[in-house]
């Protein structure tokens, strides 16, 4: 490889852009997953409660 390939490949920075858009989806997947399960034991309790008063 001569130097003006090495530098096109250091310069490239499309393979950056999709590593970035990967590490965001992952965050925002984790804190959906996170979110859904920190109010699902909650809403499951609430749901339970409900049905129970109704059921009376």
């Amino acid at each position: 490889m001569n130097n003006k390939t090495f530098r096109n490949l250091w310069a490239d920075d499309q393979g950056q852009d999709i590593a970035e858009y990967a590490v965001m989806l992952a965050v925002i997947l984790v804190l959906v997953v996170g979110t859904i399960r920190l109010i699902g034991g909650s809403s499951n309790n609430v749901f339970s409660s409900v049905a129970s008063s109704i059921g009376q």
